[in-house]
């Protein structure tokens, strides 16, 4: 199968480990994978603080760079969820009428990573090796829009040497949010104080998810805390064929 890869630009621009890791983990299945320089931001953030309308122009970018592929997959459920969810939604609201339809067409073929693997493609051992000892944190988009939750775990659970704990309160929110942790860094910062306690709790050595605004949320909390324990994308878990990169 060709795939094109959305890789968004959290990941581009501060975790590019997560972006090559995703095309490694695809090509060693057998896939072509795709990578249109054209893309860019997908306007998330403009709507999460509000301005949709001026998330269009990101909207119609996205649609004229990926409209020819076939199957669209990216490292982050929240990226996925703002494409399929908001995008013909933004555009109805603002007026354009052929660009919602053209969207209508076009976001159910982008995938999360997870939801790829396990949902389209049908694999759920992918050949990893990773003997450590993780927990795995669900992402608020990728858990309530997408609906991915077990498949990540049953990815987890095929590699080879892991040992998967799974967290307490697995379903509450880190405290990340995008701008929520800016404009409400009191509860922001509860909200990471109860999600740290119970990674540590889990004795895991490393806390793992699908999307890297979690990790660098959660990753900086541990770094401050000086736990010793390290956040990785699950890519770069799937893509292991031994010891942690």
């Amino acid at each position: 199968m060709r795939l094109t890869l959305f890789v968004t630009c959290l990941v581009d621009t501060l975790f590019p480990a997560a972006g090559r890791a995703t095309v490694e983990l695809l090509e060693r299945l057998g896939h072509d994978v795709d990578f249109p320089i054209e893309q860019t931001c997908c306007g998330q953030m403009h709507s999460n603080a509000g301005y949709e309308a001026g998330s269009l122009r990101l909207i119609r970018r996205f649609a004229e760079t990926f409209e020819d592929a076939e199957t669209i997959v990216t490292p982050s459920g929240s990226c996925a969820a703002m494409v399929r969810e908001r995008y013909p939604r933004i555009a109805e609201m603002t007026g354009d009428a052929r660009l919602a339809s053209r969207l209508r067409a076009l976001t159910p073929r982008v995938h999360e990573l997870s939801e790829l693997l396990i949902d389209v493609l049908d694999v759920e051992d992918v050949g990893a090796s990773f003997p450590h000892r993780v927990t795995y944190h669900h992402s608020c988009h990728a858990r309530r829009a997408l609906g991915v939750q077990h498949q990540p775990l049953l990815l987890l659970r095929a590699v080879r040497g892991l040992q998967l704990a799974e967290i307490a309160s697995a379903e509450t929110c880190c405290g990340f949010g995008g701008t929520f942790a800016v404009k409400n860094p009191e509860a922001s910062t509860a909200m990471l104080t109860d999600k740290l306690r119970n990674v540590l709790n889990t004795g895991a050595e490393m806390c793992v998810a699908s999307d890297v605004s979690c990790l660098m949320h959660i990753g900086g909390g541990l770094a401050r805390m000086r736990a010793g324990v390290r956040t990785l994308h699950l890519a770069e878990v799937l893509a292991s064929t031994g010891e942690a990169r």
